[in-house]
């Protein structure tokens, strides 16, 4: 099978997320080639309001697994860190979302490709954006994430968010 570009979000707001991150990332590079990892934004919480501000962030990978490989695989990452659902949108150790595997759509049990919320929340927009601010999917047809991140009303994000460099 050909390698596969593939978009993930990141997400923490317990422990020090940025360590964590960089920890995900090693453990990623087992399956997948790293090719991009956008600045670290803090946003306030999304959902469960009572809990600390979140780390978001996203990272482009090329893997060779198939979507469902991968996600199972990315769940072991979580479990390996540390990650406990405490509540739904609860406070979290780290949380990897699986946004874009390629042009691909689906919708499985435990799994739907894009991520339905990309393009409503500005915590996962502004990583992406960092990325390729000329990203569609045919899903979104014609929207890019520049596109959509401008016309949508920032309000988890800063206009001018804190943000920090992650190394990988």
């Amino acid at each position: 099978m050909n390698a596969e570009e593939v978009y993930l979000g990141l997400g923490a707001n317990l422990g020090n997320p940025k360590e964590t991150f960089e920890k995900a990332l090693g453990k990623l590079s087992d399956f997948a080639s790293i090719e991009k990892v956008s600045k670290l934004y803090k946003s306030a919480p999304y959902g469960f309001s009572d809990q600390p501000p979140f780390i978001n962030a996203a990272v482009k990978i090329t893997t060779t697994l198939v979507p469902e490989i991968l996600l199972l695989e990315l769940q072991s990452i979580e479990k390996q860190l540390g990650k406990k659902i405490i509540c739904e949108n609860g406070p979290r150790i780290i949380d990897i979302d699986l946004l874009l595997y390629g042009k691909i759509s689906m919708c499985l049990k435990n799994l739907t490709i894009p991520h339905p919320e990309i393009l409503v929340r500005d915590f996962v927009l502004l990583p992406l954006n960092d990325l390729n601010p000329q990203l569609s999917h045919p899903a979104w047809a014609p929207k890019t994430l520049k596109f959509a991140l401008s016309g949508l009303q920032k309000k988890y994000v800063d206009e001018n968010p804190e943000t920090w460099e992650i190394q990988y």
